[in-house]
């Protein structure tokens, strides 16, 4: 007799004890069951996504045209960040066309930042370019050039923006 009522006394304290989780899981049952579902809608869907790209890659062979493609030229620790590259030629690009009343020297100087960073930019994107080997007036043109086919490949430019018109002095 002892016996059962240490075990009824036991049964009576677990469910003291497990009463309280008993109360959230009926207040909170409908929030339970929503985070199960979303959960397991969003593994199928992740899953679904996966297999859509897998599917893809096998249709395009991605493997086939990225097997050429050097990735450790991306990890180099002398490239700069093309965000980077964007901001300086931005800053140069202005200081070149508002540059009057400068010495000569100093824009000299400041064409030649801007011509490296427009070279960096275009070794990043994969543009050809020959600024470093045209002079005067061909080295003009290969900069303007050089400015259209950046600004077409989304990086904008002071000098390539539409109804901008640089100023002679």
């Amino acid at each position: 007799m002892g016996v059962g009522r240490a075990l009824m006394l036991a049964l009576a304290l677990l469910a003291v004890a497990t009463l309280p989780a008993a109360f959230a899981l009926i207040f909170c049952y409908d929030e339970i069951v929503d985070r199960v579902v979303c959960g397991w809608s969003e593994w199928r869907d992740r899953r679904r996504e996966k297999r859509t790209i897998a599917r893809l890659d096998r249709a395009i062979e991605a493997d086939a045209l990225t097997r050429d493609i050097d990735l450790s030229e991306f990890d180099r620790v002398d490239r700069r960040p093309l965000e980077q590259l964007a901001a300086d030629l931005r800053r140069l690009g202005g200081q070149r066309i508002g540059g009057g009343g400068r010495s000569m020297v100093w824009h000299s100087a400041l064409l030649q930042a801007y011509d490296d960073r427009l070279r960096l930019a275009c070794r990043a994107l994969g543009i050809a370019e020959h600024l470093a080997e045209l002079e005067g007036v061909d080295q003009e043109i290969e900069r303007v050039r050089v400015e259209g086919v950046l600004h077409a490949a989304g990086l904008a430019l002071p000098a390539a923006r539409a109804g901008l018109w640089q100023r002679h002095r």
